[in-house]
């Protein structure tokens, strides 16, 4: 990591936002030690996106995690990886399918919807655009709405991806928490 995380948070909004985080993911994120708390606005931006991700689309729990870590993995995001892991379990998705995302192409636990927007999120986040044959194949297996967040989400993903890889901001064990939480439960 490149800067030192700020170990006390600076406004009344750092400290609620800490204390929701160690009760739902087990402790503080270390980008929110390392980013927001030094620009604390930042709390709104993550707020607003958080809440669109969990409360304003419409694309099922399963398929928005595969999409953003498969863009988490493509960008080399640890800390992305991680959380959305964690978050998954939060969600009760399966992490079957995560640990098989490198092999999303062949592997018999992934449908073709999910072929379809696991290719479309990829090709996106390679070359900011996606081929025709790969939009058409998309489009007859999503909603106007369902691809626009697709874009959506690999969008957002790339924001957090860039915010935490140039700091060196890497896992930080949420899953395992997660796991941890659900065996003692």
């Amino acid at each position: 990591m490149r800067l030192e995380p700020v170990d006390r948070p600076p406004t009344l909004k750092a400290r609620i936002a800490a204390w929701m985080m160690k009760r739902q993911l087990g402790k503080v994120i270390t980008p929110a030690r390392v980013i927001y708390d030094r620009v604390p606005r930042m709390y709104d931006v993550g707020f607003a996106l958080l809440k669109l991700q969990q409360r304003g689309l419409s694309l099922d729990p399963t398929t928005r995690f595969l999409v953003t870590s498969w863009i988490a993995m493509q960008n080399h995001c640890g800390f992305c990886v991680d959380i959305a892991r964690a978050g998954a379990l939060l969600e009760h998705v399966d992490l079957d399918k995560l640990n098989a995302l490198p092999a999303w192409r062949n592997s018999p636990l992934f449908d073709e919807r999910e072929r379809a927007a696991l290719a479309f999120a990829e090709e996106a986040n390679r070359s900011l655009a996606v081929s025709d044959e790969t939009f058409e194949r998309a489009r007859k297996l999503f909603s106007e709405r369902e691809l626009t967040e697709i874009v959506i989400l690999g969008a957002v993903e790339n924001f957090y991806n860039r915010l935490n890889i140039p700091l060196e901001i890497e896992e930080d064990g949420l899953c395992a928490i997660q796991q941890r939480r659900r065996a003692h439960a």
